[in-house]
């Protein structure tokens, strides 16, 4: 029997689309990408919780009290992209 290897998704598989500037909308509402913290130190005292590898700072464009908060969830196939945010390497104007 050959033993099969697992692969584990990687940060940017569970990120996925989201970059700062992307609107992505689920079943929990439609939010807007602040802020993303790929350092997992930063990320673990943010979402209290020391496996978190990163964290995404959204906004709920559909509520107009919407605050900022951190989430750590994995895009899944439930989220969809509504706009592209920044790419790492785009530079501001």
């Amino acid at each position: 029997m050959i033993p099969t290897l697992i692969t584990l998704p990687t940060a940017a598989d569970e990120i996925g689309p989201r970059r700062p500037g992307a609107i992505y909308q689920n079943s929990d509402g439609r939010f807007e990408v602040l802020v993303l913290i790929t350092d997992p130190r930063e990320a673990a005292q943010l979402l209290r919780r020391d496996s978190a590898r990163w964290a995404v700072i959204v906004r709920d464009t559909l509520r107009p009290d919407g605050q900022p908060h951190a989430i750590g969830s994995t895009w899944t196939t439930s989220d969809y992209l509504l706009r592209e945010g920044r790419s790492a390497y785009t530079q501001a104007a």
